[in-house]
């Protein structure tokens, strides 16, 4: 599987979110100074300390929440920076605060990133035997390599076009669902990591992604599993069943480092180590 020829449409701006472990909501109003003080509240820093990082003062930072100054459009990217905002909410306060978008987003298939598109093809061959894939915000499915291929042998076509999308693939029952042993653990993890997504990104499709495959019934296969002997994982696997074997593996998630793109920073690469010698060995032996 490769990089997809055309990136699928972003999701739009949906309603606010909650974060499971914060109390800031992004309002309803528009205005830059209550999505700045949003941001600030969902990281949980004050006034003071957020005009110490952005070399300004805390009478200002105030003015500014509160509508009684408009903040430049240099300061509006300094406070997002120091609040760790997303790239693409950075436009949105910049469009907020009566400013231009400062992030292009740039369509996967675009000419301009043929160098990104490689060297992502590149890690995610150098990486077999073992599995590993890219992913968009909404997890759709941008380029993998031929250890997820082999994961997904005998996955219903209809679950893998015109797009595969990472969670139906790995929730749905006629994904992977039925495969995995310890179903339960890994749908839970699977659902925290979208709860958390959601609390970054105000997206309609993907809140309806969550709420979807969230729904969906757990396989009776899918029960815990208990390894016939012990063993002391490092993090929690996933243990799925591929040809009479059980394979484990623990996964990682990459993404780029102070992206200049929309496109680029909602990217991911999340790859698959085995979890166990057994696992490691069998994926040599049938992909090396």
């Amino acid at each position: 599987m490769t990089i997809a020829s055309s990136r699928r449409p972003t999701a739009p701006a949906g309603p606010p979110a909650v974060s499971g472990t914060a109390t800031a909501v992004l309002p309803a109003d528009k205005g830059v100074g209550p999505l700045l003080r949003a941001w600030r509240e969902r990281r949980r820093i004050s006034q003071l300390e957020l005009a110490l990082r952005a070399d300004s003062s805390a009478r200002h930072i105030s003015f500014v929440e509160t509508g009684r100054s408009r903040p430049s459009e240099e300061m509006v990217l300094r406070l997002a920076e120091h609040l760790d905002v997303p790239v693409r909410e950075r436009n949105a306060l910049l469009l907020a605060a009566g400013y231009a978008p400062h992030y292009p987003e740039t369509p996967l298939n675009d000419p301009g990133l043929d160098a990104l598109r490689d060297g992502m093809e590149r890690l995610i061959t150098g990486y077999e035997p073992y599995p590993a894939l890219v992913v968009d915000a909404t997890y759709t499915v941008v380029a993998a390599n031929r250890g997820i291929a082999m994961l997904l042998e005998g996955v219903p076509e209809s679950l893998l076009v015109p797009a595969p999308n990472a969670m139906r693939l790995t929730l749905h029952p006629e994904g992977l669902a039925p495969r995995i042993r310890n179903l339960r653990e890994w749908r839970g993890h699977l659902l925290a990591q979208m709860e958390r997504q959601i609390a970054l990104h105000r997206s309609d499709a993907l809140r309806a992604l969550y709420e979807e495959v969230a729904a969906y019934p757990v396989p009776e296969a899918g029960h815990a599993d208990e390894p016939a002997e012990p063993v002391a994982y490092f993090a929690l696997p996933m243990r799925i069943e591929h040809e009479g074997r059980v394979l484990s593996f623990v996964s990682s998630i990459s993404t780029f480092n102070t992206p200049m793109d929309v496109t680029v920073a909602e990217l991911a690469i999340e790859t698959f180590l085995p979890a166990d010698p057994a696992t490691a060995k069998y994926l040599h032996s049938l992909l090396g």
